[in-house]
């Protein structure tokens, strides 16, 4: 009985088993997979920001606003109208109002050398009229006699010219500045005429004063190189009167000229021209400055005049 049992379980077990064997060395068939379309990429989904960012924003927006108010109010504060240009042109021209009176103390020294200068060219041109009469019976006279004697001569005659229309630029620039003067202290900022005076005074100043300043100093210039001429011509006639040449002496018995008295009158002219000379060219330099220092003024006053005028239309009428 027992054993009929184990026979039995052995017998169903075999059973079992072959159906699991096999199936475990043959594999079920699977489908092949079927290709997919291709599919767009995913929208994100928009990320809410978060609160500090959205703060930091508003912050900046706000402080940019402010600045832009700030400069807002700094160009409003700033505009400009031609009754402040006019307010600021009378200052500047009362400014230059000094300096003009300055010139004008110098230039009654300026004419008194001119005088004096005109003066003392006549007073020693004798010597080269001298020399051109004993040129006639000398065939050799040193320089600066035979050989400059006609230069000279030329030169004595331009110089007088050239001290002439000094001393008329002188005169003709105390009568401009005074009206300048005049014109800048009867400025009135009450008057309704105000703007256009200062308009007024600004194109004198360019178109008188400036003028007149600058050919004054053209002229005191070519003054100062007339010294500066005539100083080495004396030199040169003095130191030839002392060498005790034999044509010279020759020459002046001829004249019947008095050897001393010139000696002396050349040692003093040369020595006065010297010393007036260097007090001219220093007050010279003096005016030179000065008006190196107006002229861009003046011209700055046109540029601001131009501008109020252009803000003004009953400039623009003009």
């Amino acid at each position: 009985m027992q054993i009929r049992t184990v026979i039995a379980l052995t017998f169903l077990g075999a059973c079992v088993a072959a159906p699991l064997a096999h199936g475990a060395d043959v594999a079920p068939a699977i489908p092949a997979p079927v290709a997919a379309a291709p599919m767009a990429p995913p929208i994100p989904a928009p990320v809410a920001a978060a609160p500090s960012d959205q703060a930091a924003a508003i912050a900046a927006l706000t402080k940019e606003n402010a600045l832009l108010q700030e400069r807002i109010k700094a160009l409003e504060s700033c505009s400009i109208s031609s009754a402040d240009l006019a307010a600021r042109n009378s200052k500047k021209l009362k400014e230059i109002t000094a300096d003009v009176r300055s010139q004008r103390q110098a230039m009654a020294d300026f004419e008194s050398y001119v005088k004096w200068m005109s003066g003392h060219v006549a007073s020693y041109s004798k010597y080269i009229q001298a020399s051109s009469v004993a040129a006639r019976f000398v065939k050799f006279f040193p320089i600066p006699y035979a050989g400059q004697a006609s230069l000279f001569t030329k030169f004595v005659s331009d110089s007088a010219v050239s001290l002439g229309a000094a001393s008329v630029s002188i005169n003709r620039y105390l009568g401009t500045s005074q009206q300048f003067l005049s014109r800048a202290d009867a400025l009135d900022p009450n008057k309704p005429t105000y703007n256009q005076d200062v308009s007024d005074l600004v194109r004198f100043a360019d178109q008188d004063l400036l003028k007149g300043m600058s050919e004054v100093q053209d002229r005191l210039i070519t003054t100062s190189q007339l010294s500066a001429s005539s100083l080495s011509f004396l030199e040169s006639v003095n130191h030839y009167v002392g060498s005790g040449d034999e044509a010279l002496t020759k020459a002046k018995s001829f004249l019947k000229s008095d050897d001393k008295a010139e000696k002396s009158f050349l040692a003093e002219s040369t020595a006065s021209l010297k010393n007036k000379a260097q007090a001219f060219n220093g007050k010279l330099q003096l005016f030179d400055a000065t008006v190196k220092k107006t002229a861009p003024q003046i011209k700055a006053l046109v540029a601001y005049d131009d501008l109020a005028r252009s803000l003004d239309p009953k400039f623009a009428r003009k």
